[in-house]
């Protein structure tokens, strides 16, 4: 698996919590919108500002802290 570069931890923004991009939407929002039953287009209609490829590296880091697999993230 390719290195996660959309996702980052910051404590400053949303309590350390992952995010995507440094913005304040978190990988549990979006993980939860898709279990939800969201779609890829009904998520990216509400939140403009994100792209495809975030919601495949929201996933992929879900993946990757349900399987404990270490993985290198990007930092804001």
């Amino acid at each position: 698996m390719n290195e996660l570069r959309r996702i980052t931890l910051d404590p400053a923004v949303m309590g350390g919590k992952p995010c995507i991009r440094g913005l304040r939407v978190t990988v549990g929002t979006i993980v939860g919108l898709l279990a939800a039953g969201r779609t890829e287009e009904e998520i990216l209609k509400a939140y403009p500002y994100l792209e495809k490829e975030d919601l495949r590296e929201a996933l992929a880091y879900a993946a990757w802290r349900a399987e404990e697999i270490e993985i290198p993230l990007g930092h804001a």
